[in-house]
């Protein structure tokens, strides 16, 4: 193991990053995301002014119905592709963790037939009725290539990070045009917006990285593909479905709660403001988070064998925290001002709803990247039990505040049991990995009261009633100094930053 000194210049200067492709790999999935978001975000202006909070709540339900399923698709065994030191086991896995999606997909068929008259009324929305019959597909397209199924890890193992980024380009763009030419042309429907959801970030992103992968690694996966072996490779880890399956299913399910909630105890409207404010929450997730959880992944895996996991565990949190805590603690002051200047003035619910969740949100920006961590040690148990706990937490949460029935006291419920719960999480990740608590407790006390200040100067300028236009400019003024003065006095977070600019040639060559 590292000497405690070396660990210590490793968190403090992170040479760790500077020496390695860890920041390069991040870069070729964030520049991905980056550009397919700029989409999201200057559509999303458009689409609120096209759009209904009812529209946009009838999407949330639709998506929160296929996340549940799709993140049980592959049992779990996509993330089993990362492990094998043989390729030849992995593309096993693979093929393995494909059939198994397909077979789930099948399965979805009766459901849907059975329920669908039932299901949109049972959660107050019978709106969804005559989009039922789009599950199946979405939890196929899910269990393949969206979010965090069979070939994204497949291009993570083999490090082409570039494909992912091409294939959530394209389908960003195409969800983007079908939605706001639908709106245009006046079929402003919550349907419209789910055709186009399916359309763009399934059935196109599954297209363009699944050729990728069948003109580079096709022959390979075709000769390698063995029927006892991948029984062996499911076999062999048998943790993945027994375990982690239900953990993510608990945890899919609890944070689909909110949705589930304030569409049978408000309406549709609700969970609209709902679903805009926690898609604005998550932009530090999805422009950076989910790109380190897969980096991360595939690090962590090979860093156990080397003996240096403390050292990618704690620069990783570092950069985590220091990354992420600055705009959505801004979120937590100026929330409802920026979303009456960016979406609208019938939007300022939902920018109070992100106000509530903001600190929240915080904590699981921190703990859900580095979570992957529990499968990396084959710690699946635990997962499973922090999941159960989760799941409860947010459940009585939600229906204690909906029982009242107010949906802020719902959420503020919800919000506070997540931050303590996702807090110790963020802790326990570092003490499993045998990282200093007492160095992650610091980086986050840093950044606290660093925030303070500016925190205070626009929480004052809000109280005194300053226009919300320049309140939301002064906001990305501090935000725009704070990453400028971070690149260039932070060596920490300098060297994620150099290590993406300073390409080596064999690296570049995977985009």
């Amino acid at each position: 193991m590292p000497d405690k000194q070396t660990s210590e210049n490793l968190f403090l200067e992170d040479d760790h990053l500077k020496n390695t492709s860890f920041g390069v790999d991040v870069f070729k999935l964030v520049s991905g995301t980056t550009v397919s978001l700029a989409f999201t975000i200057f559509a999303a202006p458009i689409l609120t002014r096209f759009y209904s909070p009812s529209a946009f709540g009838l999407l949330a339900v639709f998506t929160s119905i296929t996340t549940i399923i799709t993140v049980i698709s592959c049992l779990r065994y996509e993330y089993s592709i990362m492990l094998p030191e043989s390729d030849e086991e992995a593309g096993n896995l693979l093929v393995g963790s494909v059939l198994i999606s397909i077979l789930i997909s099948f399965l979805t068929v009766p459901v849907v037939w059975i329920g669908h008259a039932e299901i949109p009324r049972l959660i107050n929305a019978p709106e969804l009725g005559a989009f039922l019959w789009l599950i199946p597909l979405s939890v196929l397209l899910g269990g393949v290539t969206v979010g965090h199924p069979a070939l994204n890890y497949w291009v993570t193992r083999t490090k082409h990070f570039g494909w992912l980024s091409i294939a959530r380009i394209f389908g960003a763009v195409v969800t983007v045009v079908l939605q706001i030419a639908a709106g245009y042309f006046g079929y402003a429907t919550g349907g419209s917006l789910i055709l186009a959801s399916v359309i763009g970030g399934g059935v196109v992103s599954t297209l363009i990285l699944g050729w990728q992968i069948w003109i580079f690694d096709g022959k390979f996966l075709v000769n390698s593909f063995n029927w006892n072996k991948m029984r062996k490779g499911l076999k062999r880890h048998y943790k993945f479905p027994l375990f982690d399956n239900w953990a993510a299913f608990l945890n899919v399910i609890s944070s689909q709660l909110p949705t589930f909630f304030l569409t049978t105890y408000f309406s549709p409207s609700v969970t609209g403001y709902y679903a805009l404010g926690n898609r604005v929450l998550r932009l530090p997730m999805n422009l950076v988070g989910n790109s380190v959880s897969q980096v991360f992944f595939q690090r962590a895996a090979k860093a156990k064998a080397n003996n240096t996991l403390v050292q990618v565990v704690e620069s990783t949190f570092y950069f985590l925290v220091v990354f992420g805590m600055f705009p959505l603690l801004i979120l937590a002051v100026i929330g409802k001002e920026l979303f009456i200047v960016v979406f609208g003035p019938h939007w300022s619910e939902a920018g109070g709803f992100t106000q509530i969740l903001s600190v929240w949100a915080f904590f699981m920006f921190i703990s859900s990247p580095m979570s992957t961590l529990f499968r990396v040690l084959e710690k699946q148990e635990f997962s499973l039990k922090i999941n159960i706990i989760i799941f409860i937490s947010r459940f009585l949460s939600l229906l204690i505040g909906s029982l009242l029935g107010n949906s802020r006291v719902a959420l503020l419920i919800f919000a506070g049991s997540g931050t303590v719960i996702y807090g110790y999480l963020s802790l326990t990740i570092m003490k499993k990995a045998g990282a200093s608590l007492f160095k992650a407790v610091r980086v986050i006390l840093h950044n606290v009261f660093l925030f303070l200040p500016f925190g205070i100067f626009l929480n004052a300028m809000r109280v005194l009633g300053l226009n919300s236009w320049l309140l939301v400019g002064f906001s990305a003024m501090i935000l725009l100094i704070y990453y400028f003065f971070l690149i260039k006095n932070d060596s920490r977070f300098f060297g994620f930053f150099a290590a993406v600019l300073n390409f080596r040639t064999n690296e570049s060559k995977d985009i």
